[in-house]
């Protein structure tokens, strides 16, 4: 499938569960690398789930395996950067899948131009959320304190990004006691709706994070949808798959990609697999 070299894909995924989407992420970073597609931004939200980056921190979840059943929260480990996080309804998760290599090979300058998109969305509802120094993610200013409104945790395989940033619109922050928020002691966290006092659109929201990530990275957004994504991911997983039987020596099509188990870690002779956190 052909497309031009500054094309990114915006899909919508809606409500969607972390597994299911981490999956769909190790699909799309395989094929990028492939070059079968572009850059793609995935937009979607989660049900009630914590999450725990591969230097999390155990003890900075606070609740037992109980209470977590009783609130219907799950609990997975992560191969992201960073500690411990809260992913929840009202709240925009993005994972952009895209390749450095055409961008630019800085992950301090990626991680950057995330908190950017965030602190941008926020001025458009006329919250002014800032970068804190030593501290990654996006916060806002509250009479606690710093608060934090956008968090972030990547991957990088062969300079290809997975996992990205959550941001809190209208996010139910009591969930956020269950955990100590990204393993900061006395860290709280906040929402637009809670900053500005009132109801928080999250489809207005999502169309300037959107908006703004194709601005920050410079790239031209084209929206497809989940379904037709599917269709060009079962496409890319036949042509890497005969790819692959061919250079062993045996040739076999739709094999299809299996995804490595979570918090696995795998060397790549082309490059290297690292985590960087918020």
């Amino acid at each position: 499938m052909s497309y031009a070299a500054k094309t990114c894909w915006l899909v919508d995924l809606g409500l969607i569960p972390y597994l299911a989407a981490w999956e769909l992420q190790q699909q799309l970073v395989e094929a990028r690398k492939a070059g079968a597609v572009p850059d793609v931004l995935l937009l979607c939200e989660h049900p009630h789930v914590i999450t725990l980056g591969r230097n999390g921190k155990r003890e900075h979840l606070r609740a037992g395996d109980r209470l977590l059943a009783q609130m219907s929260v799950e609990f997975h480990p992560s191969d992201r950067g960073g500690d411990i996080t809260y992913h929840g309804p009202g709240q925009i998760v993005g994972y952009p899948i895209l390749d450095l290599a055409r961008h630019r090979r800085d992950v301090r300058w990626y991680v950057a131009q995330l908190e950017e998109v965030m602190i941008r969305a926020s001025a458009d509802f006329g919250v002014a959320a800032r970068r804190v120094e030593g501290r990654h993610g996006v916060w806002a200013d509250a009479a606690s304190g710093e608060e934090k409104l956008g968090a972030l945790g990547v991957h990088l395989s062969r300079w290809v990004t997975s996992h990205g940033f959550a941001y809190n619109v209208s996010t139910d922050l009591r969930y956020f006691d269950l955990i100590v928020p990204c393993g900061i002691a006395g860290a709280r966290a906040t929402s637009l709706e809670r900053i500005l006092a009132g109801p928080a659109d999250i489809g207005a929201a999502r169309e300037r994070v959107a908006a703004h990530f194709a601005e920050v990275f410079g790239r031209d957004s084209e929206q497809i949808s989940h379904e037709r994504l599917a269709q060009v991911l079962v496409a890319s997983q036949t042509s890497i798959d005969g790819k692959v039987a061919r250079n062993s020596g045996v040739f076999v099509v739709g094999a299809g990609l299996k995804p490595a188990p979570i918090g696995s870690e795998s060397s790549d002779a082309a490059g290297t697999r690292s985590g960087w956190s918020a």
